[in-house]
Order: structure tokens, then sequence, then C-alpha cells
């Protein structure tokens, strides 16, 4: 992409990728010289971005803004890696790179993408196995922020006059239209209008290729599967790659026709039990089960502190964003949040070679002599639920890079936490807004392997079914 700049924009509700314009090489080359080079492109439109769990959305690459005042020219040569293959895995993890492609004559999408961002069509055509590549009939809004040109452009592709010929979308709205789909086939046909999202470094996985995955098979029954789930690794995949997933390597180790498909979650960064489905019915099925709470599920957690025995309670902020904040006290519109702590027993601290054998993270609580295991009834399954509400109680899960930091910060300056048990009071809603910002700033970012934390059971229908993990990784 040696004629395109690269920049981002921040507008409300967080920091997104969109419509940013390509940009003259050095400013010296025209937009009209510019779309002759790449031919079938009307424009491409590029973020680059890099990892900042602060503002994460969960299932989305995690983004951050460049000044777009101090925008600078880029190219391929020097701002990107050498392109060859996603496999074999990297050791190394390169920056998240998003792509925004808006066709202007119809063609196989490999091919549009390989010209339009200089690819090879290798490496184009892995990034469609990995699932990285989307189209829209019709591109999207702008922001609000956007400028006068990215508006024009925006209104030019998207004319009523123009979308009138376009037989696809008949029958559609242009809300509908703009929804986006998976490209599935490097020989898919994209037409004139088409908006292509490509994510050219997409989120990897390599703890998958070092696990005997069929040793990690706890059940295979008629309707589903149990798999004794590794930590480092992701159940379903992520908006960029659905390769590197637990369904995919569990569905090639048993040999299986149909791949696996997911019933239920666990972060990455957790262990343990999770029931992957043969067939879309049961996935149906046992997520109607999830639903009228006949599944059970209990944990084992490696926590920092000890926690007495029973019921905690805490209500959870409705954003769908990293770190999960939470209150104790309710807040109208907060999500409940209850589990029970059945026991917590005191052991030994994990030994450095066992931790930097599952990249533990070592988050710099004081006192690293002894931890405590608790065994945990989940009452409410909510995102981060877990390591959200042991950090609020000081109890913060070993290795949990992310809730750990702010923990001890509230332990350090009591009343940091604005929902937290010694909480200030705020003079105006624009002072707690500033405080509610201040306290996401004390957490880091999310795990890289494993943290103190197993899915050590699930069972469901009144035990009918009813499977256990093995050890957890600290036991080891």
């Amino acid at each position: 992409m040696s004629s395109a700049a690269v920049a981002s924009l921040l507008f409300a509700g967080g920091c997104r990728s969109f419509t940013v314009p390509v940009v003259a090489h050095a400013l010296r080359i025209s937009r009209a010289a510019l779309i002759k080079r790449h031919n079938k492109l009307l424009l491409s439109w590029c973020c680059r971005s890099s990892h900042n769990s602060n503002t994460a959305l969960a299932g989305e690459t995690e983004s951050s803004t460049i000044d777009v005042g101090n925008l600078t020219a880029t190219s391929s040569s020097n701002s990107y890696p050498k392109y060859d293959r996603l496999l074999p895995c990297p050791s190394h993890k390169s920056p998240p790179r998003i792509e925004h492609l808006v066709v202007s004559e119809g063609g196989p999408v490999l091919e549009h993408i390989c010209k339009a961002l200089d690819l090879p069509s290798l490496y184009v055509a892995d990034l469609i196995q990995f699932g990285a590549v989307y189209y829209a009939l019709v591109c999207p809004q702008p922001p609000p922020n956007a400028t006068q040109e990215q508006i024009r452009i925006f209104k030019e592709v998207t004319e009523p006059s123009v979308l009138r010929k376009r037989a696809s979308i008949k029958g559609k709205t242009v809300r509908e239209a703009q929804k986006t789909f998976r490209v599935t086939h490097v020989d898919q046909f994209v037409e004139p209008g088409t908006y292509l999202r490509v994510h050219v470094h997409p989120k990897r996985f390599p703890r998958c290729y070092e696990i005997d995955w069929r040793s990690r098979i706890i059940a295979v029954a008629e309707s589903y599967v149990v798999l004794d789930k590794p930590a480092g690794t992701s159940v379903g995949g992520t908006t960029d790659n659905i390769e590197e997933s637990c369904a995919t390597f569990a569905t090639r180790a048993l040999g299986m026709t149909f791949p696996l498909m997911t019933t239920h979650q666990i972060d990455n960064c957790t262990e343990g039990c999770v029931v992957l489905a043969r067939s879309k019915e049961y996935c149906s099925v046992f997520h109607g089960k999830i639903r009228e709470k006949k599944v059970k599920k209990l944990y084992l957690a490696l926590a920092a502190s000890p926690l007495p025995a029973g019921i905690i309670t805490h209500y959870m902020r409705p954003i769908n964003m990293a770190p999960r904040l939470i209150s104790e006290d309710f807040i109208k519109g907060w999500h409940l949040c209850q589990l029970e702590v059945m026991e917590c027993r005191k052991v030994p601290w994990p030994t450095t070679a066992i931790q930097d054998k599952y990249c533990v993270e070592d988050c710099g609580w004081p006192s690293q002599d002894y931890a405590y295991e608790c065994k945990i009834n989940l009452l409410t399954g909510r995102t981060h639920q877990i390591r959200a509400q042991f950090a609020a109680r000081k109890a913060p899960l070993i290795g949990d890079s992310m809730y750990m930091p702010a923990a001890i910060a509230d332990m350090v300056n009591p009343g940091l936490n604005p929902f937290g048990k010694y909480k200030k009071d705020f003079s105006s809603e624009s002072e707690k807004e500033t405080a509610v910002i201040n306290w996401i700033a004390q957490h880091g970012k999310e795990p890289s392997v494993a943290i103190g934390l197993q899915a050590c059971q699930i069972s469901w229908d009144d035990d009918e079914h009813f499977y256990e993990a093995g050890s957890p990784w600290w036991r080891c």
C-alpha cells in the first residue's frame, strides 16, 4: 500500500476505525493518479491500531488513535513486514492492521484485495480461510466527526440513484445492506460498491499448535463433545481468526467430518470444561438449558488473598467493553453478578518454573508466599465476572494482568474506585466521569496465556450429564 497514508479517528463511544480517504504518498500524488494506480478501486480506507486494553471491545479488534493532525504518509516498504503466509504461526505479535475498501469494478474478492493492499495472493487466501475478511453490500455510515471529503465520498457511493441500479440490494433497506458478513471463498464475486474490511494482522493463538488436543477431550457423546480447554486459546475464534480455535482443533483431533460448534464461552485465559455441539440443533438445545438455568458450572480460582465462604453480590456496568466495571451498590440498569464461594484453602504460591511454563504474568502483588484456591458456584454468567468480583474484594486472580493492577491501586489509595466501598461523593457528573476514566486507567492489559481460573466442572439436567476437568495448571 505504497501510496496510502495511515490514520484512525476517535469518536463518541470509543475508538473505531472508519472511512479515512487515501492520501497521496508524500502528499505529492493526486487522488486521480492514485485511483489510476490501483485501477479497480474507488478508494481505500485504512486504520493502523495498537493493543489498548482500556478501549478493547469484546470480540472486536483492539484499537488506538493516531493524531490526524500529525499524520505522515507511509509505505508498505517501511511500515509493514514482508507478507508471506499466515502459517506457520509467528512467535511475535504484529500490531493490528485493518483496511477498509470499496470496490469500483466487479470481480473476484481475492484479486481486489491483492491489488489494493499489495499483498501476495496466498496470504490473502489465508486471511479468507481465517475468517479475517468481511463484506457488506453498501458502505457503513461515516462517524459523526467525519470530514466533508469523507462524507462526500460516502454520499457518492450510496447515492439513491446508484443503489437503485444494484439488483443485489433490491428488497433490502440501506441498513440491512450495510450488515457485514464473512467472505468465505477466494473466488467470491464482489460487485461495484461492495464494502470490504480486511483484518491484515489477525489475532493469533500459538498455543493451539503446542497442545495434544486428543488428550484434552473429556467426553464424546452423540450430540456433543466436552473439552478440557487449554488456557491461551479461544473457544470458537475471534472476529478476525476462526481458524485457531478450540472448536477447529478439537474437530480435527477427533477426525470429524462436520465442524464442532460453540455453545458457550469462557475467557481465552481461562482453562477447563467447554461443551461443543455436533449439530446446530444441539446448539439450540444447550442454549435453552442455559437460559432455563439447567446448566451448573463450578470453577476453581487461585486468588492472591482469602475470601470467606458465602455469596458475593455486585452489579456490572452494561457496557460491552473491558475492563468490566462493577459496583457494590445497586445501580439502575446494571447487571446483577452473583457467585458463591463454596470453600477456600491456603496453598503455596505457584513456583517461578510453573508460572514461566504457562506464561503467567507477575502483576506485582506484594506478598507471594501463599495463594488461596477457591471453589466457586457461578450463579450468574457475566463476562469477566469472577475476575472482576474477586479483584473488587481485593483478592485478584494470580496472573490477571487486567484486574490485579487495579486491585493494588485501590489498596494503596482507598477511594480511587468510584464504585467501591470507600467511594467518594462527587459534586458533578463531569467529576464522576473523570473519576471513572481514571479508574479504568488503573487496569492493565488482557493476560497473554493463563490466569488462576479453571472451569473445573459442568453438569446439566440434574447431573444426568456430569463432567470434570483435569488438574488445574497450578497443581502441575
